[in-house]
């Protein structure tokens, strides 16, 4: 029975130390030097008093804040990852929340930290990195550790701005692991290409399945994203076989062509999620790589990631969403509606190992998104609120309509910005579509990027949907501006109309 994440270190270290565990175009990591560079780092940590607490580890994207994440486990701390690349107003929203008395960084972090952390202890990484290992004081550390012990706080955007820190322990990663690797059929040929800054819970789809199988992880350097046919070059060049991946990111690449250039001729499996796939540009991925296995993933943070699955298993008209299809195992999913009644359109609710253990220091935000469950009045049962809205097909699949925040009032009708954008999808010509609400003005603007000029748009919309769902004004961009975890940035659209 593991109690930790870091029995799977353990486990692969001791059968593969050797091989590479986490690589980029500058640096490696064997399993070997991962667990012994935890261990060394680990100790330094404990024998300076940290244990038990938070560990703020800012450093770039690379192996070694792995090792770093590691590191803090081994101390019985948990760990929080903060990217060099993240603005300077979220990290020092998060230092406040957080209030570490001990920091991890690198040399290119170390001065930001020092000016933020308010007076925690600096570890700089390759100081610490090849210390002398405790093992006394490890070993009675892990003896002393549980499954419910925080393993990690991962910090979400918050609708008033200041960041959410999710915590998130032991057992409900184990748990989501465990089923995401029987699910995905990952194993040790597995080569992960790790798009996602490692402070969004999407890089625990690369992370821990391959320090539990003995997997490799490839940081594609995030510059590429920029450049469709380099990025795909790359995945060849490293022999990447897996991706998991925000839709963005893989429309990026059939959007502007890149598999008509060149094919990711590894390719076994594809795993999406974050956003809804739009059918056309999911048909080009099926038709360029018809042999790879392609998942729908979901799951928001405060369930530790991914909680349902659907195995693309056939064709879809161009109008249709790709379902979200089943719950993981040892996960229920329901959904609600306005009067907490079981529906086949509502909020999606989830109960299980999965569900969090709240949002770190904030008690508040906590008892609003995680509740008792409405249908046990028997005793206590925490679910979390995704805040979702989802409706059954008539398979009986679970498919995702919008944000309960992007249902709208409009011309006295309810309205779903996700509708709106799925009919733009659709529209031949068309890459991508954001449909924003100004509150203030009462009305929709859309931005897309594609083919289409904004009138002609304009016009079919207006045949295509009903008039209260027309968007008064249509924008085309050259490409919709992304968050940095890779989603289309909804706010700054919204901001940018609003300033019109």
């Amino acid at each position: 029975m593991r109690r930790t994440v870091l029995d799977y270190l353990d486990n692969t270290a001791s059968r593969l130390p050797d091989k590479v565990s986490f690589r980029d175009e500058k640096t490696a990591l064997t399993f070997g030097q991962l667990a012994s560079q935890a261990r060394a780092a680990g100790s330094v940590l404990l024998n300076d008093g940290i244990c038990r607490e938070p560990v703020a580890v800012y450093m770039s994207k690379t192996p070694q804040q792995i090792a770093a994440f590691m590191a803090a486990l081994e101390a019985g701390c948990f760990y929080v990852p903060i990217d060099d690349e993240m603005p300077q107003m979220r990290i020092r929203l998060i230092f406040e929340n957080l209030k570490p008395r001990a920091v991890i960084c690198d040399e290119s972090t170390k001065e930001n930290a020092e000016q933020l952390a308010n007076g925690a202890s600096i570890f700089v990484w390759n100081e610490i990195k090849d210390a002398s290992e405790d093992a006394e004081k490890l070993s009675e550390v892990r003896a002393s550790m549980i499954d419910t012990d925080p393993c990690y706080i991962m910090y979400t955007s918050g609708s008033t701005g200041i960041p959410k820190g999710v915590a998130v322990c032991h057992r409900s990663l184990i748990d989501y692991i465990e089923s995401f690797c029987d699910v995905m059929k990952f194993d040790e040929e597995t080569v992960f290409g790790s798009q996602t800054p490692f402070y969004f819970d999407a890089s625990l789809k690369d992370i821990y399945p391959t320090i539990k199988l003995g997997c490799e992880t490839v940081i594609v350097p995030h510059t590429l994203f920029m450049f469709p046919i380099k990025l795909v070059e790359f995945l060849n060049e490293y022999k990447i076989n897996t991706l998991c991946w925000v839709v963005s990111a893989l429309t990026m690449i059939s959007a502007f062509g890149a598999l008509d250039e060149v094919l990711p001729k590894y390719l076994k499996i594809v795993g999406f999620g974050g956003e809804v796939f739009p059918i056309k540009q999911y048909r080009k991925w099926k038709k360029a790589l018809p042999d790879v296995r392609y998942i729908n993933l979901y799951g928001p943070t405060e369930t530790t990631g991914v909680s349902m699955y659907y195995e693309v298993d056939r064709d879809f008209e161009d109008d249709d969403v790709i379902p979200l299809g089943k719950a993981f195992e040892n996960v229920d999913i329901f959904l609600l509606d306005e009067n907490n009644k079981l529906a086949d359109e509502g909020e999606i609710c989830m109960r299980g190992t999965c569900v969090t253990l709240g949002y770190y220091q904030d008690p508040e935000r906590t008892s609003q998104a995680f509740v008792q469950n409405p249908l046990n009045d028997r005793y206590p049962e925490i679910i979390y609120r995704t805040g979702d809205i989802a409706r059954r097909n008539d398979r009986g699949e679970l498919v995702f309509v919008s944000r309960k925040d992007f249902q709208i009032k409009h011309m006295g009708h309810r309205v779903e910005l996700g509708e709106i954008e799925a009919d733009v999808n659709s529209i031949k010509g068309v890459r991508n579509s954001c449909a924003v609400y100004l509150k203030k003005k009462d009305r929709i603007e859309l931005y897309y990027e594609g083919r289409p000029e904004e009138k002609e748009l304009l016009s079919y919309l207006k045949e295509k949907l009903p008039r209260y769902m027309v968007p008064t004004k249509v924008h085309k961009l050259d490409r919709l501006p992304l968050t940095p975890n890779g989603k289309t940035d909804r706010k700054g659209l919204t901001a940018m109309s609003e300033g019109k």
